[in-house]
This record gives structure tokens, sequence and C-alpha cells, in this order.
């Protein structure tokens, strides 16, 4: 059966819904590469939060970046899943309005996509960047490799050799105790390594004060200081795929997260599980975790 991509006229209009948040967003640049390449023709624009909004930016991938899906668009496919972007997805008047089948309320769609395991021919458990690629597989995009995410950064910042750490989490259950994150970017410090804390609006930086800090900056100074790194290392959040979409090596503490479907894609990284809580994985196993990494790096460098 003929391919939604290949019912598409020359030039046709795609809203991809993808609101929130950082990590996904980051995570869906893949899968937008993979159809821009398929379909150069087409004119893509990404709806998204004005707060995530600089993922996409002076990505050659997006022609749009837009808070709304907007008039005048031939398919809308909803990568998000929510009530407010199915809300979208039905107000766009597309003739195509497609998602995943297993979305709340998908009856709103004219056609549903299948589970990715399904798409992909493999029953197992797969990485998020897998999962919004097999969208596009299934729209029409030959298969290929799933690429690494794009992100496009300004001018690299001209720091001495740093490294870049996130001791921030959406919960508690995510997120390393602050005191070892403390001890590791002292250690590194030692090492010749400034570190440099990124933290949001809501986070409390003040236990490292000592550090130099980045709190709430736009997501393009964001990506500007991940693509000058020779190292980040954080909990499982939004900076993680950031840091990992540019390749640098990444060291990535994990909690009740499964590593399978959120480890760093695409990037020389070690992922540090517990059986347990996150508080149980030492600060000599990241730092451990991080000297690996700088060894490995200077011997492919060599």
């Amino acid at each position: 059966m003929e391919s939604l991509l290949a019912r598409l006229p020359s030039r046709s209009r795609i809203a991809v819904i993808r609101l929130r948040s950082m990590g996904d967003c980051v995570l869906t640049t893949p899968a937008l590469a993979l159809l821009k390449a398929y379909r150069p023709d087409l004119q893509v624009r990404v709806v998204v939060e004005p707060r995530f909004a600089g993922v996409f930016e002076d990505n050659p991938d997006v022609d749009e970046i837009s808070p709304r899906v907007g008039s005048r668009v031939d398919l809308a496919l909803n990568l998000h899943g929510g009530t407010r972007s199915m809300w979208m997805t039905l107000a766009s008047g597309a003739k195509f309005r497609v998602g995943f089948a297993h979305h709340r309320l998908s009856s709103i769609y004219s056609q549903r996509i299948p589970r990715a395991q399904e798409i992909l021919g493999e029953e197992r458990p797969v990485h998020t960047a897998e999962h919004l690629a097999s969208a596009m597989f299934w729209l029409g995009v030959p298969r290929a490799e799933i690429p690494r995410a794009k992100l496009v950064a300004g001018m690299r910042p001209s720091y001495p050799p740093y490294v870049v750490m996130h001791p921030f989490a959406a919960t508690a259950e995510k997120t390393w105790p602050r005191e070892r994150f403390f001890a590791v970017a002292d250690q590194l410090q030692a090492a010749g390594l400034q570190p440099i804390i990124v933290a949001g609006p809501a986070d409390d930086a003040t236990p490292f004060s000592k550090f130099q800090v980045l709190r709430n900056q736009p997501l393009g100074a964001l990506k500007s200081l991940m693509s000058g790194a020779p190292l980040f290392i954080g909990n499982d959040s939004g900076p993680a795929h950031v840091a990992a979409a540019f390749g640098i090596p990444v060291v990535v503490l994990f909690g009740p997260s499964d590593p399978v479907t959120w480890a760093p894609w695409r990037t020389e990284a070690r992922v540090l599980t517990s059986s347990g809580s996150i508080g149980q994985i030492a600060v000599e196993e990241v730092m451990a975790a991080a000297e690996a990494l700088r060894n490995k790096n200077v011997k492919a460098g060599a």
C-alpha cells in the first residue's frame, strides 16, 4: 500500500507536535533528520513550547518553530500524546492526523502508528530515539540507521578545560546526593578540569557556590557550553541529552528511569545504576567512570 509520505505532494506542510520536555525534544531531532533526508521538499513546522524552542533553533531539518499548529497543514504528526496536543491535532484541520495508537484519545487520529517493535521488527525494549524514528519509518521513510541527535550551537566559550555538571533532576528519586556531586567536582578541579554547574530557575545551586554556576541560561547558551566540553557528568535529565547530541563523553546517574529507554544516544557514555536507590552509587564509581572516559579520549586523540 502507498505510504502517507508518498501521497503528499511536493512542498506539503507537516506539523510535528512535540510540546516538551528538553530530553524528548532533543531525541526528536534524529526522526526529523530522517524525514528531511528522504523528503527535503516538505515544509516541517515543529510545534513546541517556547521554553524548549531553542532545541530546534538553526536546525536545517526544521523550517519553522511555533507554539501553535497554525493553518493550512497537510499532515499533523503528534509525537507528544498529551491532552493539549490531542486538541491541537484535532483542530489542525489536516487531512492526515497521525499519532501512536497507544495515545489516549487516539480515536481522533485518521491514521494510528503501531508499536515501535512492530515497525522495527524486533520484540525488545526500544530507546526513545528509536521509538520516535519508528514513526518516520511507518510514514514511509526507508529504514536506515537512526542518527545522533542534532543540535546547532553558536560560538564555543573560551573557558580553560572544563567539565559540565548538572546535579539536579525533576524528582528526588532521580537526584544523586549533592554532597557527592560536590566531592566529584572538587576532585576534578584538583585534576585540572574547571567544574561548571548548570542549574535551572528552580534549582538551589547554593551548595556549589565554590564553583562557577550558570543559572537559568537560555538554551542557546547551554548548547554552546556543551559543544566545547570534554566531559559531562549529571543525573538522568535533559542536559545529559544535550551533551550527547554534541558527541561529548557523558557520565549519567540513573534512579528509577530505564537506561535502555533513556540512556545517552550515540555518544561515548558510562551509565551508572543501582539495584536500590540512586544514593547507593558511590563517588568512587563516578570518578572511575569519568577517568575511563578521559583516558579513552586521550588515547583516541593520540
